[in-house]
């Protein structure tokens, strides 16, 4: 699995029709409204390089109410929700 963050501003008021649209893309697991310097953070999973590439740099890019990113790759991945599940379903 290939994850990251993408941060993202946004042209004035259209934070909702851009979070909604982003939500809409396969790859995109949850859009957050945030406060400080970016507008929006987006959650990303794929399962290989080149769909997290492609969704960054076509679907994310191709948005033309969205002024700025910032890209996070994450090496790894920890959570909480994740290792609950593991452990439920009696891996150890």
């Amino acid at each position: 699995m290939k994850s990251a963050v993408v941060l993202i501003n946004v042209n004035r008021g259209q934070a909702d029709k851009v979070s909604q649209a982003l939500a809409e893309m396969d790859g995109i697991s949850e859009v957050f409204s945030v406060a400080g310097r970016f507008d929006l953070v987006a959650l990303i999973r794929t399962d290989s390089d080149e769909k997290l590439a492609e969704l960054v740099s076509s679907g994310i890019a191709s948005n033309a109410e969205i002024t700025c990113t910032e890209t996070l790759i994450a090496f790894q991945v920890f959570s909480k929700h994740d290792l609950e599940g593991m452990f439920s379903i009696g891996l150890n």
